[in-house]
């Protein structure tokens, strides 16, 4: 049975209070009454998540929390204590605990902290770190260019955003390079532009390839169209500020994309700074 991370198991007992599952090994582990349904019967197979609670005792539960152990996630404190601070963690009866020692600086109540959960090796109790460095591999990553990789926003720099890939590497998404709003702790698909040889470095970025680029641009604009009477003011000549806000790419792969929907027969580019849209494509 995996502490800290979801278990299939098996209903072996019921009780006044819950239901007890177990695992292949006959170990036996708590889901209070208020996670059943009713519905359940002996011998059902269910899915759960299993922590300790506070006489480090493993329960279940049907609940998903925030992150698993293993995972980063962005967290936010709720209290703070003589022993370190307590993050919602998704779970309504049990809080998660970094200790002061794995705090980078001292947390305060209210604010979130990008933290790795982890499994004590001391305590056997589920735990979360704001060190990150100490979770993330030192090798030189062997990733291949244009790698579809997950990418979470960790912090953001005056070049760009520092980022977590794949949850093993440190990597870094240029401001140039961002045609979409992203935000600390979220989670974006990315893509390797380099690994720097000389210092194991990962450049990513959340731009796809140039040929997928543009075939979403040109979906774009034909929506676009379609939800607008067939016609709108913006064409090549257009600003790259104002194509940015409304189609949220730069102008090259705007430009290209009209270029497409041209050849596609979908649009007609008028005298004037409009696009017309074909009325077979409507």
């Amino acid at each position: 049975m995996k502490i800290g991370e979801y278990n299939k198991l098996m209903i072996n007992r019921f009780v006044d209070f819950g239901a007890y599952l177990i695992d292949e090994e006959d170990n036996e582990v708590l889901l209070p009454k208020r996670y059943l349904t009713g519905d359940e019967e002996l011998d059902d197979e269910i899915e759960v998540f299993v922590y300790n609670d506070s006489e480090n005792r493993p329960v279940a539960t049907t609940e998903q929390p925030f992150a698993t152990v293993g995972q980063f996630c962005l967290m936010r404190v709720k209290a703070v204590n003589a022993i370190g601070a307590f993050l919602d963690w998704g779970l309504a009866a049990k809080d998660l605990l970094v200790p002061f020692r794995e705090q980078r600086v001292r947390m305060q109540a209210g604010r979130s902290y990008i933290v790795y959960v982890y499994l004590d090796p001391s305590s056997k109790r589920i735990v979360a770190s704001a060190k990150l460095d100490k979770f993330l591999s030192n090798k030189l990553p062997d990733y291949y260019h244009r790698q579809k990789v997950d990418v979470l926003v960790v912090q953001q720099q005056e070049i760009g955003y520092r980022v977590i890939v794949d949850g093993k590497h440190w990597g870094m998404i240029y401001n140039n390079e961002l045609y979409q709003q992203v935000n600390i702790g979220e989670h974006h698909t990315g893509f390797i532009k380099q690994v720097r040889q000389d210092d194991g470095k990962i450049d990513v970025t959340l731009a796809k390839i140039e040929k997928m680029r543009i075939d979403d641009v040109a979906d774009d604009i034909l929506r676009f169209l379609q939800e607008n009477g067939g016609a709108m003011t913006l064409n090549d000549k257009s600003s790259p500020e104002d194509i940015l806000k409304v189609f949220n790419c730069s102008k090259k792969d705007f430009k290209k994309a009209l270029g497409l929907l041209y050849k596609q027969h979908k649009i007609t580019l008028g005298n004037k700074v409009s696009l017309i849209l074909n009325s077979a494509a409507l």
